[in-house]
C-alpha cells in the first residue's frame, strides 16, 4: 500500500508528464497550425535579424508555409558549433542553416549536407548568374551543388584620394611596388605633422583574418596554399610574399608594428577612419563606415583591387555566407523552396539595397537601379571574378591555427619566412597524416 508520500510524489510526476506533452503539443507544427512548418538559424547583428525576419515573412505570404525563423549567437564559431551539435545527432531541425564559406567542406565530406542537384534539375534551376568561381571553389564538390552563396564578401583597397592628388598620383597602385613607394614618399610627408600616420594598415594579428591576408599576398605573387587538391605552402614565391609583409613592418616600416599584435578589421578601419593612414585592406563592409558623418575619411575614401605583383593579377580572399539544406530535414522539398527564393533576383537585390549585403548573383550588378545608385557595384563585380578561396578541407580549423601562429612570428620579426614555412609545411603533413589514417 502506497503511503500519502508515494501519492503526491507519483501525483507531481503524472502531472509534470502532463505539462510536458501539452507543451510539446502547443508547440508542434502539426497540431497548432494547419501550415507546414520548418526551420531556419540565422545569426548576426539585431539589424540583420531583423532583416532575416522581414525576408521570412515575405516567403511565408508568398508560398504559404510557415518557416519559423530560430536566432543563432552574434558569433560565427559559437553558430557552428551550435550546427555541428545538432547536425552530428541527426536533429531534423534546421532544415536550412547558413554557412560560412570555410564550412562547408567540413559540412560536405561529413555527410550533413542535401545535394542540391536533384531539385535544380527538377526545376530547370540554373547557376548561371551566380559568380562561377564562388560556385566552383565553395558551394560545390565532386561535381555536386551542396550549397548556394546568399551574400559574398571580398577585401578592397581602401585609399587616400585626397592625399593622392596632393601628391601628383593620378591613380591608386596597381602594384605592391607601387602601393610601397607611394607609401613611403607620403608617410614622410605626413609625419611632420602628425607622428601616427602609417602608409599601409592590414590585418596581422593572429587570428583568421591573417590566413586571409597571407592568401592575397601569396596568390597575388604566384603563390598560394593549396595545389592540386594538396597543401604546398612552402614555395619560393610563398617565401617572397611572406619577406614582403615582414618587410612593411619591419624594414619599410609603413606599417605599425602593432600589426602583429593588434590589427584585426576594426583596428584597421579605425585606424584610416581617424585620418591616420594612406592605405587599409579591408572588406566591403568598410565603405559605409567610412563615409559616414563622424568619419574623418568622409568624401576623401577610394576604393580599388587590391595590388599584384607585375605579370600577376589582383586576387581578393573569398568570404560570406552560403545557405544549405539538412540532410536530414523531414521537409527538404519546402526547404527548397526558401533556398530558390533567397537566392532570387528580387531578393539579392533586396539585400544589397536595403542592408548592403554583396549578392551571390551577378545579374544583380548589371542592374541599372543598382549602378544608379551604387555605382562601386561595377568594382566589386569585378572583384568578385578575383577571389580565391582558403583551404576546402574537413580539418581547416587545425590548418589554420598552424598557419596563424607561424606567420605572425614571421611579422614579428621571430623567424624568417623559409623558416615559417618550413615549419608550417612539416607541421601541416604530420595534420595530414593523421586524417589519412
Amino acid at each position: 500500500m502506497l503511503s500519502k508520500t508515494d501519492n503526491r510524489l507519483n501525483y507531481f510526476k503524472w502531472l509534470l508528464l502532463a505539462v510536458s506533452v501539452f507543451l510539446l503539443l502547443l508547440v508542434s507544427p502539426n497540431c497548432s497550425s494547419s501550415q507546414k512548418q520548418f526551420t531556419i538559424w540565422i545569426g548576426g547583428s539585431p539589424e540583420e535579424i531583423n532583416f532575416w525576419e522581414t525576408i521570412v515573412k515575405e516567403f511565408e505570404d508568398e508560398h504559404h508555409y510557415h518557416l519559423q525563423l530560430v536566432r543563432q549567437p552574434t558569433y560565427s564559431d559559437q553558430r557552428r558549433q551550435a550546427l555541428v551539435v545538432s547536425l552530428e545527432a541527426r536533429q531534423p531541425n534546421p532544415d536550412i542553416f547558413l554557412m560560412d564559406v570555410i564550412w562547408i567542406d567540413q559540412f560536405v565530406k561529413s555527410g550533413w549536407l542535401e545535394p542540391l542537384d536533384n531539385f535544380a534539375k527538377k526545376e530547370n534551376f540554373l547557376t548561371g548568374q551566380f559568380f562561377r568561381k564562388t560556385i566552383e571553389q565553395a558551394d560545390s564538390y565532386n561535381d555536386n551543388l551542396y550549397a548556394l552563396p546568399v551574400f559574398i564578401d571580398v577585401a578592397l583597397l581602401y585609399y587616400r584620394s585626397d592625399l593622392l592628388k596632393h601628391f601628383g598620383y593620378q591613380n591608386p597602385p596597381a602594384t605592391w611596388q607601387q602601393l610601397l613607394d607611394m607609401s613611403r614618399r607620403i608617410q614622410k610627408e605626413e609625419r611632420k605633422t602628425d607622428r601616427s600616420f602609417n602608409g599601409f594598415v592590414w590585418q596581422g594579428a593572429q587570428y583568421e583574418g591573417l590566413v586571409c591576408t597571407f592568401l592575397e599576398f601569396a596568390a597575388s605573387m604566384g603563390g598560394g596554399i593549396m595545389q592540386d587538391d594538396s597543401i604546398n605552402i612552402n614555395t619560393p614565391a610563398n617565401v617572397r610574399a611572406l619577406q614582403f609583409m615582414q618587410n612593411l613592418i619591419q624594414k619599410y616600416g609603413i606599417s605599425p608594428e602593432n600589426t602583429y599584435t593588434e590589427m584585426k578589421e576594426e583596428e584597421v578601419r579605425r585606424t584610416f577612419q581617424r585620418g591616420n593612414a594612406l592605405f587599409e585592406r579591408n572588406w566591403t563592409y568598410a565603405w559605409q563606415l567610412h563615409q559616414s558623418d563622424n568619419s574623418e575619411v568622409k568624401g576623401k575614401t577610394g576604393i580599388e583591387l587590391l595590388p599584384h605583383a607585375p605579370g600577376d593579377s589582383s586576387v581578393s580572399a573569398l568570404g560570406g555566407w552560403h545557405i544549405g539544406i539538412s540532410k536530414y530535414s523531414d521537409m527538404k522539398d519546402e526547404a527548397w523552396q526558401f533556398v530558390k527564393f533567397v537566392t532570387s533576383f528580387k531578393i539579392q537585390k533586396e539585400m544589397l539595397m536595403r542592408i548592403g549585403w554583396n549578392p551571390g548573383r551577378r545579374d544583380v550588378y548589371e542592374d541599372e537601379e543598382v549602378i544608379q545608385k551604387m555605382p562601386r557595384v561595377k568594382l566589386l563585380k569585378e572583384a568578385f571574378d578575383h577571389t580565391i578561396a582558403r583551404p576546402t578541407l574537413p580539418y581547416y580549423p587545425q590548418v589554420t591555427e598552424v598557419i596563424q601562429r607561424y606567420i605572425n612570428n614571421c611579422l614579428a620579426g621571430k623567424e624568417s619566412p623559409g623558416k615559417a614555412l618550413q615549419t608550417i609545411a612539416e607541421e601541416l603533413k604530420q595534420i595530414e597524416k593523421l586524417y589519412e589514417e
